[in-house]
């Protein structure tokens, strides 16, 4: 025998089953209709964005191909900096005389 709050369990069931299918009876394929296709600024705006991630995803893609695929590989290390130094600057051309003679050069007759 079953108890006295199974028996409640049972019949409630039983009656919430009978209830759901009564409904279920009622409604026919003219009562369903397909949604309604969206509308408005929304349809766009995900459009555009589902296109602006394609293309980065793609450009993504690319570079990172043409990083694993370019001749060389890695680059290598880099080496430390040098200490800084004084250089001395080159002396200044000397000028030229338009005669093309030295003017330094002294010619004694």
């Amino acid at each position: 025998m079953k108890p006295y709050a199974e028996e409640g369990r049972a019949a409630t069931e039983d009656r919430l089953r009978a209830a759901l299918a009564a409904r279920a009876a009622l409604v026919t394929h003219h009562d369903l209709r397909p949604a309604e296709p969206p509308q408005g600024r929304d349809w766009g705006a995900r459009r555009v964005r589902r296109i602006a991630f394609t293309a980065l995803a793609v450009a993504a893609a690319v570079v990172a191909v043409c990083l694993l695929v370019r001749p060389g590989g890695a680059p290598g290390p880099v080496p430390p900096a040098h200490r800084p130094g004084v250089e001395e600057p080159p002396a200044p051309p000397r000028p030229v005389d338009p005669s093309g003679t030295d003017p330094r050069v002294v010619v004694r007759p």
